[in-house]
């Protein structure tokens, strides 16, 4: 290997570091409800390529695999995936996924350990995103009307049946969430664990990766559990990549075409989701009392302020 292209492998290595970075960004975000991992991307510049690069995919070059065992085959089969910006996506996902599993502990550990001033900071969080977004709210045809009243009723009903639920969900369930969550991961404004929350499964999910690598790593738990644990973490991600390739394109769709409408739906659902945090925090409070009041205000406060100066970070950006 001579110089230069020795040079041009440690500058790509050094590019791909970077972006992994970047993907523990953007997933430390999405983990939180309220954040999205979609403002992430937009902050460190690379929401466009995202989105260029998960609608390049294509099933199409897996047919160079039949051809893998010459050198011109293999030469053409990487030839491809680099014009597809898959090291990209590989680099960015792997990010995503160390911080998910990572923040998913800690906030599995906030939920459950101290849950009326997590909820309140979540009802900051999603409150603030509304207000943030309220100038896609349009109110000025008929189908902005229907779209807006369908998310708030949507997210409403929904929320209120997620309040109760989700203890124990089905896997189809965990396969809709896997996919619904990481579609709205490509949206700015709206995260991926917001859907978790309005779905309800917010405290599984953030639980499920911690317990599945404790499973993984004791030697005395039984086979049949860790199986478990390790099926239900498959069928989400196997939700997450389709939804990737599928749900992200019509979401993309959706935007492209009928914009207002789509969006004017977004903050709706937002709205209409605030009905998670404040049962959950009006649940879980004991007795009102002057000091508790005032920590439910600070963190909601908390909860706002960091989503209105994420928002004054990317205000000259454009998606």
């Amino acid at each position: 290997m001579d110089a230069r292209a020795r040079t041009d492998e440690v500058g790509g290595l050094r590019s791909l570091v970077v972006v992994y970075l970047k993907g523990i960004c953007m997933g430390a975000a999405d983990a939180v409800p309220g954040v999205s991992g979609g403002t992430i991307a937009l902050i460190v510049g690379i929401y466009e390529r995202l989105i260029g690069a998960l609608t390049a995919l294509s099933p199409r070059a897996l047919a160079g695999l039949s051809r893998l065992h010459t050198r011109e085959g293999r030469t053409q089969f990487a030839r491809r995936l680099v014009a597809m910006d898959v090291p990209f996506l590989t680099a960015l996902g792997l990010g995503v996924v160390t911080a998910v599993v990572v923040m998913s502990g800690l906030m599995h550990a906030a939920v459950t350990g101290y849950p009326v001033v997590t909820y309140a900071f979540f009802f900051g969080l999603i409150g603030a995103s509304a207000v943030v977004l309220r100038g896609e709210l349009w109110l000025t045809d008929r189908r902005d009307v229907v779209a807006a009243v369908a998310g708030f009723s949507l997210a409403f009903l929904v929320s209120g049946e997620a309040t109760a639920a989700a203890t124990n969900p089905t896997l189809p369930f965990v396969f809709l969430a896997g996919a619904l969550a990481v579609s709205a991961m490509l949206l700015p404004g709206v995260s991926g664990s917001f859907l978790l929350v309005l779905l309800g499964l917010y405290e599984y999910m953030t639980e499920i990766p911690g317990q599945f690598i404790d499973q993984l790593l004791g030697a005395s738990v039984a086979g049949t559990t860790l199986l478990a644990t390790g099926l239900v973490v498959a069928v989400f991600v196997t939700g997450a990549l389709v939804g990737l390739l599928t749900i992200s394109h019509a979401v993309r769709y959706a935007l492209t075409t009928y914009r207002r409408a789509t969006l004017t739906f977004l903050v709706a659902l937002i709205v209409g989701a605030l009905r998670v945090p404040a049962v959950r925090v009006a649940g879980n409070v004991e007795q009102w009392t002057p000091g508790v009041a005032v920590g439910v205000l600070v963190a909601v406060a908390v909860g706002a302020l960091l989503v209105g100066g994420l928002n004054y970070a990317t205000d000259d950006l454009a998606v």
